[in-house]
């Protein structure tokens, strides 16, 4: 006879390593199926050196999010842009290796093959509602996987620091400014 299912563990730490082994192979094999297939291009979008434009579908629907609370709604088109931008530049001096994983990231997050069971969001980025995007963050960052909540934390830092480098957004963490030499 064989046990009940309240008598065995739900995952086994044996069993949980090996789901993290087999679901870091499949975000290897997608991330690089998608360069070598051409569903990755490498052309950066209009006016960027680096984000390309399914990066800026992707962006355009999380930044939004992560700055709720920071931006006032009318001010957040011109936040947005602002954070593109910076992004970009900073994404420009990363290393070759650096940027290469942070692409990656993008490509996997924009594939619909991979975004649909990774995120929850099936359908594009650009219908995608402001709590299913916060789902999305939470799920990654609150992952058994830590593949997951490592692409959490890089999408946040990411962000975060092209934002806070932006002079607008000083006032609201009551940084006043540079000193003035």
């Amino acid at each position: 006879m064989s046990p009940s299912l309240s008598d065995t563990p739900a995952l086994s730490r044996r069993g949980l390593l090996k789901f993290s082994l087999g679901a870091s192979a499949f975000l290897a094999t997608a991330g690089l199926g998608a360069s070598l297939s051409g569903c990755s291009s490498s052309i950066a979008a209009n006016g960027f050196a680096i984000l390309r434009s399914a990066d800026l579908l992707f962006l355009r629907a999380l930044i939004p999010v992560m700055l709720d609370g920071a931006v006032a709604a009318g001010n957040m088109p011109t936040a947005v842009d602002g954070t593109l931008k910076n992004l970009d530049s900073g994404l420009n001096h990363l290393s070759p290796q650096m940027l290469k994983l942070t692409q990656q990231l993008f490509d996997v997050l924009g594939m619909a093959v991979t975004r649909g069971p990774l995120t929850g969001i099936w359908g594009s980025w650009e219908n995608a509602s402001g709590d299913e995007i916060r789902h999305f963050l939470e799920r990654w960052e609150n992952s058994s996987l830590s593949l997951l909540r490592m692409g959490h934390s890089s999408l946040l830092q990411l962000v975060m620091m092209a934002w806070y480098s932006r002079k607008e957004s000083w006032a609201h963490c009551g940084y006043p400014g540079p000193p003035v030499v």
